[in-house]
């Protein structure tokens, strides 16, 4: 399996190289080159508890690293959840059931990412021999996970950005309180929007980029976004084989990364009805897919700051797609965007 990127102007690279690299040099977002088609394998899933499906999930994309090292890895990641099932599904109706994302380190959904994720950033140090500095701006719940993934981890260093008073207190604390060495939380004025441009402005410099070994902990690195697929599929298979075909996942959004992994899902074959996107007054998707309005508007504070988003970086991925895999367009699109605040707008 080889990864390109959305803007089209990038060489193909293998799992582990698509993971340390983070944002493809050519500032575009790494997906695999074929969508694999997982329908055939859904019955041998069933009855997997939740690290070995996610290894035979993972197996498939990350073919550069040893069976028995993602085993172990992917072992590791998920013994730092409080629950046994890892992800717990709650039945509350007939026709209503809660997936329980919280029971990892920091309560964020993120840890089932960010824990294996920074797994596979200390396996990368030791077989490269060389330190990686992570990247990643924040509205909480990422910088925490992603912080508590590379806690006191050799060879890394992880740098992560967050707008100052618009995090949770809690987040704040988990970010900034650790002691460990290799951790390095930076408040910043303004929103999230604008901690997520400067820090895509940072890995635009590639000489400085490949000079200092940098790497993007946000959803923008495709990891993130794998391993987020498997509770879907995780929760998927738990609901009556005769009702799997009528499942629909309510997901809140924000930078459209959770969404985004569980629409990939269904892309592989994954008989999944639909999604429906939960969102709040910071509403550019919601207004994208009702009106075709997708302009920047000011950042409205809520009381879920990791909703108060407008510029969703996933959304380039999911763009690749509905543009028929033209990075061309792609770059145009997303040219446009950071222009003129509208992806849509004429070219004059």
């Amino acid at each position: 399996m080889r990864y390109i990127s959305t803007r089209g102007q990038t060489q193909p690279v293998r799992f582990s190289e698509a993971v340390a690299t983070g944002l493809a040099p050519d500032g575009g977002l790494y997906l695999p080159e074929k969508v694999p088609d997982f329908s055939g394998e859904l019955n041998r899933f069933e009855h997997l508890g939740y690290p070995e499906l996610c290894f035979e999930f993972l197996r498939v994309f990350a073919n550069d690293i040893e069976p028995s090292v993602l085993r172990a890895l992917i072992a590791k990641s998920y013994t730092t959840f409080s629950h046994p099932a890892i992800a717990p599904m709650k039945q509350l109706s007939a026709r209503l059931h809660v997936l329980e994302l919280f029971h990892g380190p920091t309560l964020a959904f993120k840890d089932f990412a960010l824990q294996l994720l920074g797994n596979l950033y200390e396996r990368q140090c030791a077989v490269r021999h060389e330190s990686i500095n992570v990247l990643g701006a924040t509205s909480g719940d990422t910088g925490a996970a992603a912080i508590h993934g590379l806690l006191g981890k050799p060879g890394t260093a992880i740098f992560i950005s967050y707008p100052d008073g618009r995090v949770s207190p809690l987040q704040e604390r988990q970010m900034a309180c650790t002691g460990a060495s290799n951790v390095h939380a930076l408040a910043v004025d303004g929103t999230f929007d604008d901690a997520q441009a400067a820090l895509k402005e940072i890995f635009g410099d590639q000489a400085f980029r490949v000079k200092h070994r940098l790497s993007a902990v946000n959803s923008i690195n495709l990891a993130r976004v794998l391993a987020q697929c498997v509770y879907y599929l995780f929760a998927w298979l738990r609901i009556p084989a005769a009702e799997r075909n009528n499942v629909e996942f309510v997901v809140p959004t924000g930078n459209f990364g959770n969404v985004l992994a569980g629409w990939l899902l269904q892309q592989m074959r994954v008989p999944i009805r639909g999604f429906k996107v939960a969102t709040n007054q910071n509403d550019i998707i919601y207004r994208l897919f009702t009106s075709g309005d997708y302009r920047v508007s000011g950042v409205l504070p809520s009381l879920a700051p990791s909703m108060d988003i407008q510029v969703a970086s996933n959304f380039e991925r999911f763009l690749y797609y509905n543009v028929g895999a033209n990075g061309s367009r792609v770059r145009e699109i997303m040219e446009t965007f950071k222009r003129t605040g509208d992806p849509f707008a004429p070219t004059l």
